[in-house]
């Protein structure tokens, strides 16, 4: 006959076999959810055509996979400029009860430009759906904003913005430590940015191209630890030699150099460059 000791063993085993299939459980529930989430915002109506026909080139939900985006995350995302990303975190935030953040003009700033406080007044109308945005909320950025509120953000988006930090002395380093400042302990700074070659020489954001190096670099003077790199956006195809830097690719297609106010040339042969698709880019998963 079993001993009272024999049972009692047997009993707590039985216990903690439960509570960690039960554990299972929620996490796999949590995971299909999010899944499920993020493929029902990835389909969805406020998205244009536009947008998801470019999931092809861009991939997002493999790289949100690859950051590790979890359900109800407080998301940053930084400088959204047309809203690509943003049509889909903002969105999966409201779903899975996260919040999103994006950062937008410096209200602040007694020099702003008015155009961009009417830029910032385009983002807010166009994300002002809390049906189907949830709560968009923004935070003051740049050259002489305040600080983000220190660790509030568990996911953090840098998406094709570094290229112009480079182009104003110091901002790098500035806004990489804002960033970091933003971010909660182990959270994730996601990086997705146009890749120049190994070995290239800095060009100050010119061609667009930033080197993989450059942005480990940054990225540590601040604090954050690499915690992996993939490949799911490179394009070897991408000469990254183009006449107008990358902008020469899908999608701004520029026939004239980037920024110059000149009309297109409708005479530029853009074939070749068509051909090759959007960039070449680094995907890159940060933490402190």
């Amino acid at each position: 006959m079993p001993s009272i000791r024999s049972l009692a063993v047997a009993a707590l085993a039985a216990t903690l076999l439960t509570a960690c299939a039960a554990t299972g459980d929620t996490t796999r529930s949590a995971a299909a959810k999010s899944d499920a989430a993020l493929q029902a915002v990835l389909a969805g109506p406020q998205r244009s055509a536009e947008q998801k026909e470019r999931d092809g080139e861009r991939r997002p939900g493999a790289s949100l996979a690859f950051w590790g985006l979890t359900p109800g995350a407080s998301i940053l995302e930084v400088q959204p400029g047309g809203g690509w990303w943003t049509q889909i975190l903002a969105p999966y935030a409201a779903r899975t009860g996260g919040r999103y953040t994006a950062t937008a003009a410096d209200l602040a700033n007694p020099n702003l430009a008015p155009a961009a406080r009417q830029g910032r007044e385009r983002f807010a109308a166009t994300y002002a759906d809390a049906a189907v945005y949830g709560k968009v909320e923004l935070v003051n950025w740049g050259p002489v904003a305040a600080p983000l509120p220190e660790g509030q953000y568990d996911f953090i988006l840098l998406s094709r913005v570094i290229h112009g930090w480079m182009r104003q002395e110091g901002a790098v380093d500035r806004y990489f430590a804002q960033v970091a400042r933003g971010l909660k302990k182990g959270g994730t700074v996601a990086v997705e940015q146009h890749r120049a070659a190994p070995g290239t020489k800095a060009d100050g954001g010119e061609s667009g191209y930033v080197t993989e190096q450059f942005v480990i670099d940054a990225a540590a003077r601040a604090g954050l630890k690499l915690v992996a790199k993939s490949e799911i956006n490179a394009n070897p195809k991408d000469t990254r030699d183009h006449p107008f830097g990358v902008w020469t690719l899908p999608p701004t297609r520029a026939t004239v150099p980037y920024g110059s106010g000149k009309p297109a040339d409708p005479a530029f042969d853009r074939a070749k460059y068509d051909a090759i698709g959007e960039s070449d880019r680094m995907t890159l998963r940060f933490t402190k």
